[in-house]
């Protein structure tokens, strides 16, 4: 019987896409090669222990800002997650065990929903990162997978920074293209409410 975790990175930002990773493995051996939640992890030590997790049964998904804004737009962002949970779980040996780092406030009630669309044994968990060590390691593949993503979009736009709303430069730089009239079509979430505030702005002048 394997134990999967699944994680996600990148569901706030303005900028680039979410990535959903689903990792498998034996909770000592994950421990022994020192996962831990992404956040909690320099990027230097996130990009060593991802190498390590080449050998373990995985699997991802990068979700683009448009994939994302569609889903927004009707205020189904959970849905979409559910969506590419459920396909990351197909993926996996039918007697896994998974844990998901729940994205729902109610946790109870994205267990319930994943486990009768799937079949699958499913228990979700508020900051399960912390707690089970295939969701710590899902959570380190999902972010350097995004890391890398955005690392390509600053080689074509120039470095707009993280890409999160709470980032000066990031802020800056879509203030920029709307002025300028750069299209970022492709790589910004534009049913943010810091893009629509921003747009919405710039007609005023």
């Amino acid at each position: 019987m394997a134990k999967c975790g699944i994680d996600e990175a990148g569901r706030g930002p303005l900028i680039g896409p979410m990535v959903m990773a689903v990792v498998c493995g034996d909770s000592s051996e994950l421990e022994r090669i020192g996962v831990a939640d992404s956040k909690k992890l320099s990027p230097k030590r996130r990009e060593l222990i991802y190498k390590e997790l080449s050998g373990f049964v995985q699997n991802h998904v990068i979700i683009p800002p448009a994939e994302i804004d569609r889903y927004v737009r009707d205020k189904k962002l959970n849905v979409m997650e559910e969506h590419y949970a459920l396909n990351l779980v197909s993926s996996l040996p039918a007697d896994s065990v998974v844990y998901v780092d729940s994205f729902d406030v109610d946790e109870s009630r994205l267990e319930s929903k994943l486990r009768s669309a799937s079949g699958r044994e499913i228990i979700c968990r508020h900051h399960a990162d912390d707690t089970y060590p295939q969701v710590s390691a899902a959570s380190i593949v999902a972010k350097v997978i995004r890391d890398s993503e955005i690392e390509k979009l600053h080689d074509k736009f120039g470095n707009f920074g993280s890409g999160y709303p709470s980032d000066p430069r990031t802020v800056r730089f879509v203030e920029n293209a709307i002025k300028d009239h750069v299209n970022i079509d492709s790589i910004v979430r534009h049913e943010w409410k810091t893009y629509k505030n921003m747009f919405n702005s710039k007609l005023r002048y």
